[in-house]
């Protein structure tokens, strides 16, 4: 389950926090972000974006690249401005547990620890910036609507690790790929995207270990859904909703 320590997800931005955001003057060096509006950033001035983003460096991670690994220094935080990513624990035995699929938006490497839990390792191009922990705490204490901010994640982050739990615990293999892609198809919807049609940069593999199957598990249960028209498999690997409803009631366990 994704570790609150790890992972802040962003939140759901809507059309509402989208018009309070703050006009950017031409050539400020966030006015291209195309992720302002789901993440913390999105909450501050021009003025402030400015001296936020001074703070911070540029980055870029190829395809299985990772920005740091379990047991590494916790010594930075990652805004994610475009691609994805895995974010994932290695058991004793070499078992792997996905925590989460962070996503563009999404902030890495906030915990209290002083190393990181998790490793996070690219699934496509990544782009990001990359602040200094401290630099970024002293930030966020002199600006407490960031800080409001990263309650809010943090609150909705509990209430996904919750879910998880019963995803893990209680749910038959059709229910957990449909629960997972119910996330997958809402996260999509609240950034204003074709929400009915979701790319899957992960692997069956990586899914598997995110729901605790296997990938011939995975790969059967995608047949099924499809052979009863729940969804649609698409060229270069993206999943069409077909039928929400039935997608829902799948994931509650209110069909057979």
């Amino acid at each position: 389950m994704p570790a609150p320590s790890e992972h802040r997800q962003a939140g759901s931005p809507g059309t509402e926090k989208s018009l309070r955001l703050t006009t950017l003057p031409e050539g400020h060096p966030c006015g291209r972000c195309a992720v302002r509006a789901a993440t913390i950033c999105g909450t501050l001035k021009a003025k402030e974006l400015g001296h936020f983003k001074s703070l911070s460096s540029s980055g870029y991670a190829e395809p299985s690249q990772c920005l740091f690994h379990e047991g590494d220094p916790a010594q930075l935080v990652y805004s994610i401005t475009s691609g994805s990513l895995k974010l994932y624990r290695l058991l004793p035995d070499g078992r792997r547990q996905i925590a989460a699929f962070p996503q563009a938006g999404d902030f890495l490497g906030l915990t209290l620890e002083k190393v990181h839990a998790y490793t996070a390792e690219a699934l496509e191009p990544v782009e990001y910036c990359r602040f200094p922990r401290q630099r970024f705490d002293a930030f966020v204490d002199e600006h407490p609507e960031m800080g409001r901010e990263l309650y809010l994640m943090a609150a909705h982050e509990l209430a996904a690790a919750r879910e998880q739990m019963v995803l893990l615990g209680r749910k038959t293999a059709r229910e957990r790929l449909a629960s997972f892609l119910l996330t997958l198809f809402d996260r999509a919807r609240c950034r204003n995207a074709d929400w009915e049609i979701v790319r899957l940069p992960m692997t069956r593999t990586d899914i598997a270990d995110h729901l605790g199957l296997t990938k011939e598990t995975v790969s059967r249960t995608f047949t099924s859904l499809r052979r009863t028209e729940m969804i649609a498999l698409l060229p270069g690997e993206r999943v069409e909703l077909l039928q929400r409803r039935r997608l829902e009631q799948l994931a509650c366990g209110e069909l057979g």
